[in-house]
């Protein structure tokens, strides 16, 4: 693929020559319209704290509890539903605690030990390739 000048670009969203353009005022709106895919995949162990409270992970019904040191698996769906699948499916794999999940953004996070959370992060994806048909992302690790 190649680069587009700001000047063909233009051209090609509005159809029209970029010498017409100028001087009109001009309004794009993005959309994004879901698909069926598994767009993010990645498990990551922090060395900070601070990680885990800005996730949300000592509040609500995880309040008082420490996941200092736990991995936190981290997996994004469309369509957004399909997190519920996922949360299921994670649970299942592995002994893996669901963190956060938000069915109207699809996303998913799981904490637990290393093994587990990359264990439940590969099975969701592996799930959702090859029972689901879903386009997946090759799972990080960091």
């Amino acid at each position: 693929m190649t680069n587009l000048s700001q000047k063909e670009l233009l051209e090609k969203i509005f159809n029209e020559p970029y010498e017409d353009l100028i001087g009109r005022t001009l309004r794009v709106t993005r959309v994004r319209i879901p698909g069926r895919e598994v767009s993010f995949a990645h498990v990551i162990t922090p060395d900070s704290d601070v990680v885990y409270k800005n996730l949300g992970l000592n509040i609500g019904v995880h309040e008082g509890e420490d996941h200092t040191g736990e991995s936190i698996g981290l997996i994004r769906f469309t369509p957004w539903e399909a997190v519920v699948v996922a949360a299921d499916t994670a649970m299942k794999a592995a002994d893996v605690q669901i963190g956060f999940m938000d069915r109207f953004c699809g996303s998913l996070i799981i904490t637990g030990g290393l093994s587990q959370v990359e264990t439940a992060v590969r099975e969701t994806v592996r799930f959702f390739h090859d029972e689901l048909g879903f386009p997946v992302p090759e799972v990080h690790v960091s």
